[in-house]
């Protein structure tokens, strides 16, 4: 693990997998989750001959956890991430990740990235989809007894993924405190702002999120579960006429957490696309 520095004096914490020389590509969670996420495609883009760098958002892991939370300020650190290569970066962002990632790329900065990879995440979303990942973050605030029944929470929040035996793996997104419970390992605040966030967002936000998406030149790829109810065919038409020339690759038996639900579809999906630039 590494940090990097924000001129704000956040530290963000990343991993970077494949040759130092390897053309980039960054890797951006959804919101609750970490950089770990990407652990699996992150060693098959390396092994590929891509520098695959995976990032703690702010709030997030083991990066600082700074108290404020709006997509804006998420997009800034994205900008600052980008800018701070020697070449510019292919993009992947999973929900909260792709959304800043499209605000960075709309801004004043200009484009960022020479690609974009939106991983089950658009402009316009379904309401209910959302509503349901943010009832699932309010939903364990408390945190969970054992790693066990952590692990049995996630198994009825996306029951068409395969329950592991062993719940260890959830170290990585889950900090033991001093009271014995396991908590997830983000600052609860972000989902604060989050919730106000959709409660005082309308028909605009959508707006500006599609604002930015159409003033992109570079080639634009969104990644969708089969089972998402995130995004459903009517989002994905719009998305292919506001975003003329992009693609669209739905993922067989996957739903929002497309890399966690089919990592090898979805990594065949972004190394089919990344090669032909």
């Amino acid at each position: 693990m590494e940090y990097f520095h924000t001129r704000a004096g956040h530290r963000l914490a990343y991993s970077s997998y494949g040759p130092e020389d390897g053309a980039p590509i960054i890797l951006l969670h959804g919101g609750g989750q970490t950089r770990h996420a990407w652990q699996g495609s992150a060693r098959v883009l390396a092994q590929a001959g891509w520098r695959a760098i995976s990032v703690d958002l702010r709030g997030h892991g083991d990066s600082d956890w700074p108290g404020n939370y709006q997509i804006r300020q998420f997009a800034d650190d994205v900008i600052e991430l980008a800018q701070s290569l020697q070449r510019e970066p292919v993009l992947v962002g999973a929900s909260l990740g792709g959304l800043a990632s499209l605000i960075a790329n709309g801004g004043d900065s200009g484009e960022i990235s020479r690609a974009l990879i939106l991983v089950d995440i658009a402009p316009r979303l379904r309401a209910d989809g959302v509503d349901r990942i943010l009832g699932f973050m309010a939903a364990h605030r408390d945190g969970f007894a054992s790693l066990e029944d952590a692990a049995a929470a996630v198994a009825a929040y996306q029951p068409q993924r395969s329950q592991r035996s062993n719940p260890d793996g959830l170290k990585k997104n889950l900090r033991q405190r001093s009271d014995g419970r396991w908590y997830w390992h983000w600052d609860p605040k972000m989902l604060e702002d989050f919730q106000r966030g959709r409660e005082e967002s309308d028909v605009h936000d959508d707006e500006r999120f599609y604002t930015a998406a159409e003033k992109l030149s570079q080639p634009v790829l969104l990644v969708r579960g089969s089972h998402s109810d995130v995004i459903d065919e009517s989002i994905t038409a719009e998305f292919r006429q506001r975003i003329p020339g992009s693609k669209v690759v739905d993922v067989s038996g996957a739903g929002h957490m497309v890399a966690g639900d089919q990592n090898d579809l979805f990594v065949d999906a972004v190394k089919d696309f990344i090669g032909q630039l």
